[in-house]
């Protein structure tokens, strides 16, 4: 009897967790972290195990409030779409006031987690969760240009971790979210063309012009080369004390040419498979771009 009651706890907390990861999109958080952390890193005169262990933690909580918010918002519109039906709350396992109380808890503990680093990194936190959730994620249903306004949030947490090391807020963490920011058109575009017609049955538009035709694919390549050229300007010497050797920019720019030639194979083939190489390629450089700012900056 013991074995078993033990049994149905652990397969229930086994479960809760399991839907805690979802609701938070766990995977999306530890990515938006990792670049916050790179963008500490970058910005940080010393490196200091502390500083970090808040950015990470606050900037979880802040990422897994957004998209907990977003799931009460869509949960009827999850319930359409194959890939979202089975989020707990569209699924019915998470009810919409538990699913609050937990989105309202970590906004205040990412909120407070952050302060205890400086004022401005949680006010950028607050401004990413307020702007994702307020005005990103009930435009996905009106205009494509939810895009852009969503692009806004999802570019702050590479310079978030400037921010959070110093405090700060000049051209070097402008340039960081820049980069970013026009890094999100070929990724999420990509991967609208992946799933337009999933979103479609949940009324999203997310694609520039409402369908997957080469004006769809050249804003993509267009704002690839914008993210190319933003992502190495910094080794002309021109973003402050955010700088890149020659062999850094070089380095960034060939993995830009190579997500820039699977935009140009998408614009050519015009099918999933290429939308799904794209994203892929983009989820690479916008990571390993990240990785070469760091590694340029300690050697």
């Amino acid at each position: 009897m013991k074995t078993a009651v033990s049994s149905v706890k652990e397969g229930t907390q086994s479960h809760i967790f399991a839907d805690f990861k979802e609701i938070t999109k766990a995977r999306l958080s530890i990515s938006v972290v990792f670049s916050a952390i790179a963008g500490y890193l970058l910005g940080a005169p010393e490196i200091q195990l502390y500083p970090i262990l808040l950015l990470a933690f606050g900037g979880y909580c802040m990422v897994g409030a957004s998209n907990t918010f977003n799931q009460i918002i869509e949960k009827d519109l999850d319930a359409l779409m194959n890939r979202t039906k089975d989020r707990p709350i569209a699924a019915g396992r998470l009810s919409v006031r538990t699913a609050s109380v937990i989105a309202v808890i970590l906004t205040i503990i990412g909120i407070a987690t952050l302060y205890i680093l400086n004022p401005k990194t949680a006010m950028f936190g607050a401004i990413s969760i307020f702007l994702y959730t307020s005005a990103y994620t009930p435009l996905k249903t009106k205009t494509p240009l939810a895009v852009f306004v969503g692009a806004i949030p999802g570019a702050i947490p590479f310079m978030l971790g400037w921010v959070a090391a110093t405090d700060e807020f000049g051209i070097e963490p402008g340039t960081l979210f820049m980069i970013q920011f026009f890094w999100q058109f070929p990724h999420f575009w990509a991967l609208g063309w992946m799933l337009d017609e999933d979103y479609k049955r949940g009324g999203f538009k997310m694609l520039p012009t409402g369908k997957k035709d080469r004006k769809t694919v050249l804003q993509i390549i267009m704002y690839t080369i914008w993210m190319i050229v933003v992502s190495i300007i910094p080794v002309f010497g021109i973003t402050g004390a955010l700088t890149l050797s020659i062999p850094a920019a070089i380095i960034i720019f060939i993995l830009g040419m190579v997500m820039l030639v699977y935009a140009f194979r998408l614009y050519e083939r015009q099918d999933n498979a290429s939308a799904k190489k794209l994203m892929l390629a983009s989820v690479s450089y916008i990571t390993l771009m990240q990785i070469v700012y760091v590694v340029d900056k300690f050697l």
